[in-house]
């Protein structure tokens, strides 16, 4: 099952037969005090310099959050948005948990965009899927719902088939639910990863939708938080993730990439020995 994406002139198909896809997470105001109050002040300079960085550090999409507080979020989303596209040519998974700044950002985006997100809960699939269908965008479905964050995969998988037949319901089709197994904190939960590739593991076999989910979550309050994001990433790639929203430096992409390699991805090793040459040549001017 393949979920394929496109900006105007670029495409990225999400799938589990594809190379992994890197959805940058840097564009997002959330614990970025500096980054936030340039927000405010309509200030987007640091929008351009981290479009224009992730795509540099190999990610095959971008996210966008506007979610600052007492701000006009669907406006500046748009403004946030237009910014992106202007930056670079990478599809753009639009994040927000407001509808108006869903609707305003999905009115602005020249392609197919992946929404991020909606949860199980009847309210939010009744608010967020029509929007999604209207805009012919996919959605990133949170394996969560009113009842907050099951603790079993079985739960979760539940859920997340809940999220995929609300979607049929709408004209939405399979292919275009991408399923977040959700990823938590190893600090909290010591449990918690293992947990999460079961669930990965049980979505793929049962529903066979692609997956997506926040990969430096794992680290949360942890040292050496690019270590240990990418140590888990090839892990959830061989139980069946297909794509994540994640950290671009270079330890995380270059482990995702060296996977893709493992897993038989990158046939031949293609894309891996044309990086190392590149990277062999910038070195040398």
């Amino acid at each position: 099952m393949e979920t394929v994406l496109h900006s105007r002139s670029s495409t990225v198909t999400i799938g589990p037969e594809q190379p992994f896809c890197i959805i940058g997470e840097r564009i997002n105001p959330t614990g970025r005090k500096v980054f936030a109050e340039e927000l405010r002040n309509d200030d987007l300079s640091t929008v351009t310099k981290d479009a224009v960085a992730q795509t540099e550090a190999g990610a095959d999409m971008l996210d966008v959050n506007a979610g600052i507080p007492l701000v006009d979020e669907a406006e500046l989303l748009q403004k946030m948005l237009r910014t992106v596209q202007a930056a670079t040519d990478l599809p753009i998974c639009i994040d927000s948990s407001v509808i108006e700044a869903l609707e305003a950002g999905l009115s602005v985006y020249e392609g197919k965009a992946l929404v991020n997100s909606v949860t199980g809960e009847d309210d939010r699939l009744e608010e967020i899927l029509p929007l999604v269908a209207k805009h012919g965008a996919a959605v990133i479905g949170l394996a969560n719902d009113e009842t907050g964050i099951p603790e079993t995969p079985q739960q979760r998988l539940e859920i997340a088939t809940k999220i995929v037949s609300a979607a049929g319901d709408h004209g939405i089709p399979p292919e275009d639910v991408v399923i977040d197994p959700l990823a938590m904190t190893v600090g909290a939960d010591t449990e918690a990863v293992t947990t999460t590739l079961a669930t990965i593991s049980l979505i793929r076999d049962t529903l066979g939708v692609n997956m997506c989910l926040g990969a430096s979550n794992v680290s949360f309050g942890l040292p050496e938080r690019h270590v240990l994001n990418a140590s888990f990433l090839p892990m959830a790639m061989a139980a069946g993730l297909t794509s994540a929203i994640m950290n671009t430096a270079e330890v995380c992409v270059q482990s995702v990439r060296g996977a893709d390699l493992l897993l038989g991805h990158d046939a031949w090793g293609a894309s891996w020995i044309a990086a190392h040459r590149a990277r062999q040549a910038a070195a040398a001017t």
